[in-house]
């Protein structure tokens, strides 16, 4: 993959560092200090570099150096750089904790649990989502799966690092549930080759890069935050968090986006790479909340919190994203079309 068009002065300092021929370690340059950042979660130039720092740690790039990954100078920036997001994520995951004084009642693997299913089933689906089912265009609908391809072409990779960070049951769970994210066996089931076919029937690009220069701020940050779990042993209750809120509120929002796709006479690839999820999605919510997350607490009581800010911060990130996905189309409905005549005079 190319690297992506930086757009500010982070991810120019980081593609500058990627690209220079020098040898040995890469400095970043600072034009910008991380520092001054107000608004995270909305500074696209600051997601963006993070982006481009945690795609060394899956596919990397053409013509640059595989060994960038543990470079230690760009492991510094992106260190950096994730100081400044965690910070806000788990702002963004304290905000929506509940304030009803129960959080730390009972045996920390049943709240766990009851808690996960009660924000899970309280979220439903959004106005995105419907919108997606009942009014969208085809144009809308694509746009939508553009803005998503940033997620979906890494489908489930992020939670493949998890996998030597724990044992026992939730080892086994996540094993299993991973397995079937990954085709059964069948390269051609794999739901990323899934979500390509979608995009090549409509004949889109598969080219991640391009998809992460034209997303915005929120997009990316609902992407990032499940790399900074990932890669960040200390952070695995809040990866297995992220990735039960994200099964548990799958299925349903799925079937009415297949149902969208239906309407609108996409090809059926499209229709098929959601289909494929409300059966999937709907046995890996229990297999993610109970045996996963349940078994983690078990052995490791202390990740309860962390758990419960993973999912928390997943329900919150993803919803700011489908909002300004919802923004912009009623933005650009509202917005006056201009005349193509000449006024009469």
């Amino acid at each position: 993959m190319r690297l992506p068009e930086p757009c500010g002065p982070l991810s120019e300092g980081v593609v500058r560092a990627l690209t220079a021929e020098a040898t040995g370690p890469h400095p970043v340059p600072e034009p910008r200090a991380v520092g001054d950042v107000v608004l995270p979660l909305a500074d696209r130039d600051l997601q963006l570099a993070l982006w481009i720092l945690y795609e060394l740690h899956y596919r990397g790039y053409d013509g640059v150096d595989p060994g960038a990954e543990w470079d230690p100078l760009l492991l510094v920036s992106r260190a950096a750089l994730e100081r400044v997001f965690e910070r806000a994520v788990r702002s963004l995951a304290d905000d929506a904790a509940p304030e009803d004084g129960l959080g730390h009642v009972g045996d920390p693997a049943e709240r766990v649990t009851r808690e996960l299913t009660r924000m899970t089933v309280k979220e439903g689906p959004g106005e995105t989502v419907r919108f997606l089912e009942r009014r969208a265009t085809r144009e809308e609908f694509v746009s939508y799966l553009r803005r998503r391809a940033v997620h979906h072409l890494r489908e489930s990779d992020p939670h493949s690092f998890l996998l030597p960070r724990l044992s026992g049951a939730a080892k086994v769970g996540l094993a299993e549930l991973q397995y079937d994210e990954y085709g059964s066996g069948r390269p051609d089931r794999l739901h990323q080759e899934l979500f390509a076919a979608a995009l090549r029937s409509l004949d889109l690009s598969t080219d991640l890069a391009s998809y992460a220069e034209e997303a915005d701020a929120a997009t990316l940050a609902s992407v990032n935050v499940m790399s900074l779990f990932a890669l960040n042993r200390r952070l695995r209750g809040a990866a297995l968090g992220h990735l039960a809120a994200f099964e548990a509120t799958s299925s349903l929002p799925c079937d009415r986006i297949a149902r969208g796709a239906r309407r609108l006479g996409l090809p059926d690839e499209v229709a098929a790479y959601y289909e494929e999820h409300v059966v999937a999605d709907a046995v890996h919510e229990q297999l993610a909340i109970r045996t996963i997350c349940g078994a983690l607490v078990t052995d490791e009581p202390e990740l309860a919190d962390d758990v419960l800010m993973g999912a928390r911060a997943c329900l919150a990130l993803d919803g700011i994203a489908g909002q300004a996905q919802l923004d912009a189309w009623l933005e650009a409905r509202s917005a006056p079309r201009q005349s193509t005549g000449r006024r009469a005079g």
